[in-house]
């Protein structure tokens, strides 16, 4: 059968009751495809869910003359909606509409056949404009994505039916004559963005300097090695076409030379000393033993990718400068290595070390049971000095963090820190009183002074409080028992906090969902993303005895890949710019979902003291919990320690509003009281023993 060019290159768009679709419908040559069912229901599975613009909006039929068959399609809105729902986020839908404004024209349908397919199929442009006056040969399909149906086609058709096939909606118009100096104007008028994917090289030369007058950029990938060339003429209206390359040769003086005369100028722009070797011996070969230049399917399709990422840069308005750049798969291939292992390896020279024999001297005791406490991110902010007669605790601020607001973090530090001294010092029957000093020249400090007294349910927690720890293994819901609650309360009560217990499963899994929520902000919020990951340590990282050991977040191997995302501030701007990232609260909700019960800890108060001694009751619960085989895990919201709406905007400015209200709502749900500061969340689950315990820094020497 003839090809027949005459059938066009564009769907016809019907609606029904066009009297053109009834006059296809009688012809019993057309065929009718009707897909709509399985249209609709793609399009009402789509996230977010649609609304009625696009649910409502009538469908359509594509009547495709040289295929004589009409398809079922979606309005245009859904049809965009669909087709391109997997670009998302790789091209946001704010992008897709700016992207479909865009026109785009490309002269030279080999190599541009497949850019072209790449622009259509990215939804990269509005209109595309294709110019070559060629017809397909049985040699072009080594590289161009057509069928031997195809053949004796002009390329610029054999594309544009091809897109009209990917995309009915899609402006595409075509000039089969190609570009010559006559029909210059009308290839370049109303466009913004010129693919040049011609053979003759003053013709290349040509096309620049039109497009340098009318100040549009120019694209094009050699099919070398990577090879893409860049000129930003829309930036730079005065910069040297082919980059200067030509010695200031113009179209001109090249259309005068002979072909043989035009190969040191091509030679120069391709730059033969970095072009594969194959390539640039075939090059001496044209015209002897080869008919033409040899080009491969593959390095056809990359330079589409990489043509199609500039077009995208150039139409959102992103960075991308003038000149050559090659990707070059061969010599990455060359580079391959092994790739790193996500999960972090567990030796035994990563283990904490083991615990030294208990000191003989109780004030360094005390000391040694006081830096065990719990703070945030495991930064440890005290400094802590052992006399002969007391142990001083007090705040380091050099150890602030940003969730450390005003300073109250590192006050339930120091509190806790307090609690395990009394501790250790009740169990060695030197029990004295706790001097607290808060002034100017000292944010707060703690001074247990070394006595003859005891304290028997003090001293009972002795050997628990050394083995306390933070145990983030996931678990399994179980019921407190009724003992476990009144101790817990009885304990916080003793050091004058209180404690609000979430234990019914619904406000469990209220919880949860506002926990995390705050997760996502944190790390949506740069600040706050990078002092998190800061926090982080991987074996061999330093310093070692302090943050968290990656090991102790209780991850199954496979969600240490995660983690890599997580690490990425890039990542986490571009979900903050999307207004996205909700699965990086999954998995606290997760946490919070399979847990006994949520611990919050409380005092009454805002000043560092009500902070320290609501950080002791926050010890004491935590202690006593484990001692009843629970496991315990402290969960930091961003606004645990901010007190005042100004404090959540200086630490989440984008997301402050946002903030106030989920506080409002775990207030609200954990029975917290005006008057009543937040100190710390627990979450108490039913687990096996932790993987890793935290490390510690070394004591300095007693005095």
């Amino acid at each position: 059968m003839a090809v027949d060019e005459t059938a066009g290159y564009s769907a016809h768009i019907l609606s029904d009751g066009d009297a053109g679709l009834d006059a296809l419908r009688r012809d019993p040559g057309i065929e009718f495809i009707d897909h709509r069912a399985a249209l609709l229901e793609d399009l009402r599975k789509l996230q977010p869910a649609p609304g009625p613009e696009l649910l409502d909006e009538p469908t359509r039929w594509a009547h495709y003359p040289w295929r004589r068959t009409v398809v079922a399609i979606l309005g245009p809105n859904g049809f965009q909606a669909v087709r391109t729902d997997r670009n998302r986020n790789l091209i946001t839908t704010a992008e897709q509409r700016r992207l479909r404004t865009v026109r785009i024209a490309i002269a030279g349908l080999s190599v541009g056949h497949v850019i072209a397919h790449t622009l259509a199929a990215e939804g990269l442009c509005g209109t595309l404009r294709l110019a070559d006056f060629d017809h397909l040969e049985l040699s072009n399909l080594n590289r161009v994505p057509a069928t031997i149906l195809d053949i004796g086609l002009n390329k610029a058709i054999v594309t544009a039916r091809r897109i009209a096939e990917l995309d009915p909606y899609l402006r595409v118009e075509v000039m089969t004559s190609g570009v010559r100096a006559a029909s210059l104007g009308e290839f370049l008028d109303d466009i913004d963005i010129v693919v040049e994917e011609c053979d003759s090289l003053d013709m290349k030369v040509r096309i620049r300097e039109a497009a340098r007058e009318r100040r549009l950029p120019v694209l094009m990938a050699t099919s070398d090695r990577g090879l893409i060339d860049v000129e930003r003429f829309d930036l730079e209206p005065h910069r040297a076409v082919m980059h200067g390359v030509l010695g200031g040769v113009d179209s001109a003086q090249l259309a005068a030379l002979s072909q043989q005369d035009r190969i040191p100028y091509m030679l120069r722009h391709l730059d033969a000393s970095r072009s594969s070797g194959r390539l640039t011996a075939s090059l001496v070969e044209v015209g002897h033993t080869l008919s033409t230049w040899p080009q491969l399917a593959g390095e056809v399709t990359l330079g589409a990718t990489i043509v199609a990422e500039g077009a995208r840069r150039i139409g959102l308005g992103e960075p991308l400068a003038s000149g050559q750049v090659r990707i070059d798969v061969g010599q990455a291939l060359d580079e391959i290595s092994e790739p790193e292992l996500g999960a972090p390896a567990h030796t035994d020279a990563d283990q904490p070390a083991p615990d030294v024999e208990e000191p003989r001297e109780a004030a360094a005791a005390i000391a040694r049971a006081a830096v065990r406490a719990p703070s945030g991110g495991n930064a440890q902010p005290w400094e802590i000095e052992a006399a002969a007669d007391s142990v001083r605790i007090r705040i380091a601020p050099q150890y602030k963090s940003m969730m450390d607001v005003a300073f109250r973090g590192s006050a339930v530090a120091v509190g806790a820190a307090t609690f395990n001294a009394r501790i250790a010092a009740a169990h060695t029957g030197v029990l004295g009183p706790v001097e607290w000093t808060s002034d100017g020249a000292t944010l707060l400090e703690a001074t247990l002074r070394l006595g003859a007294g005891g304290d028997a349910e003090l001293a009972a927690l002795y050997e628990p409080m050394l083995r306390r720890e933070t145990n983030r293994r996931q678990g399994t819901p179980q019921p407190l028992a009724t003992e476990t609650v009144d101790a817990l309360n009885q304990w916080a009560a003793r050091e004058g906090a209180g404690l609000h217990l979430l234990t019914e499963r619904s406000d469990i899994d209220t919880a949860a969902t506002i926990l995390a929520a705050t997760d996502r902000l944190r790390f949506l919020t740069p600040r706050l993303h990078r002092e998190m990951i800061s926090e982080m340590r991987w074996p061999g990282d330093e310093p070692a005895h302090s943050g968290i050991d990656v090991r102790g977040l209780e991850l199954a191997p496979g969600d240490f890949a995660v983690m890599d995302i997580l690490r990425r501030s890039d990542v986490m701007g571009l979900l903050a710019d999307w207004d996205a990232g909700e699965a990086l609260g999954e998995d606290v909700a997760k946490r919070v979902h399979a847990t006994s019960a949520v611990a919050v800890i409380t005092t009454n108060g805002h000043q560092l003291i009500d902070y320290a001694r609501g950080g002791s009751a926050a010890e004491a619960v935590w202690i006593v919990a484990q001692q009843y085989g629970l496991a315990v895990h402290p969960i930091s919201p961003v606004f645990l320690h901010a007190v005042h709406h100004h404090e959540l905007s200086e630490l989440a400015p984008t997301f402050a509003p946002e903030l106030v209200e989920l506080k409002s709502r775990f207030t609200e749900l954990t029975g917290v009281q005006t008057g009543e500061s937040l100190v710390l969340i627990l979450r108490l689950a039913h687990a096996g023993p932790a993987s890793v315990r935290s490390r510690r820094r070394p004591l300095p020497s007693t005095s």
